[in-house]
């Protein structure tokens, strides 16, 4: 039976992750509003860990702003991609690592930690509750936690209308309309409140949690979906103008929870 690292891997090594946040809109406008979230909270002076940092979008785009970035990620084919992509750049050190074990840290080591890809596709509770224990650990008293998650609803809405409904509900719900979450899903979507109980017990006071691609994926499949680079710019500054608003949550694929852990 598969693990859940060569379940990951399979998919990953199919794909052209390193394209992802700049080749459609939703990517897009993922990538522009996460940034507008991490630069709140991280400057020039902080020291930050991505966890799942793929391909090192994030990493990278934040290491030439000066700052000091550690990046750690799972899959194989992703990481080269990252080592190759940072060559030159003195302030970013990147790792291959699983979120639910970062014991090559120590306590309290970083002001920001990022977990952008591992809540994705985690399953088990037990492993969903390590890696928020780590991160946690690993960021110093008062620093910022922000982790990313799918919004299953937003899965349903962009992936189920194109008459294979029934397979998504049946892939994401029990029959009696509970979430569910197994390793067989490849990527796992929660509804927000579920996810923020998860930090009910943890030594972190929550912020905010905001939603950053909107429905704008399922839209973009449309034939008539047309947006230029300049509406674009004023839409994407819109979107994170809303991006907080808890009615709109459910309609936007990824969604990031941000906290402040305790001092």
């Amino acid at each position: 039976m598969s693990t859940r690292k060569e379940i990951i891997s399979g998919f990953y090594g199919q794909i052209d992750e390193d394209g992802r946040l700049t080749r459609t809109r939703h990517g897009q406008l993922e990538y522009y509003t996460t940034m507008n979230f991490v630069h709140r909270y991280a400057n020039a002076q902080s020291k930050i860990l991505e966890v799942g940092a793929g391909t090192g979008r994030y990493s990278i785009a934040l290491a030439k702003e000066g700052i000091d970035v550690t990046a750690v990620e799972l899959v194989d084919s992703n990481l080269q991609v990252l080592k190759k992509n940072s060559q030159g750049i003195k302030n970013i050190r990147s790792y291959q690592g699983d979120a639910t074990d970062l014991s090559r840290f120590a306590d309290d080591s970083f002001d920001v930690t990022l977990s952008f890809g591992p809540m994705y596709h985690l399953y088990d509770a037990d492993e969903v509750d390590r890696a928020l224990n780590e991160a946690i650990r690993v960021t110093k008293p008062s620093g910022i936690v922000i982790f990313a998650f799918l919004s299953v609803f937003g899965i349903m809405y962009a992936n189920y209308f194109s008459g294979n409904w029934a397979v998504g509900q049946k892939e994401n719900f029990t029959d009696d309309y509970r979430v569910k979450h197994f390793k067989e899903q490849l990527f796992t979507g929660y509804d927000v409140s579920e996810f923020e109980q998860l930090f009910r017990d943890k030594p972190v006071d929550h912020i905010t949690t905001a939603g950053v691609d909107g429905p704008i994926e399922s839209i973009e499949q449309r034939s008539d979906f047309a947006i230029t680079d300049e509406e674009f710019e004023d839409f994407a500054k819109w979107y994170l103008t809303f991006s907080e608003k808890r009615e709109l949550l459910g309609t936007t694929n990824h969604i990031l929870y941000i906290g402040r852990k305790r001092a």
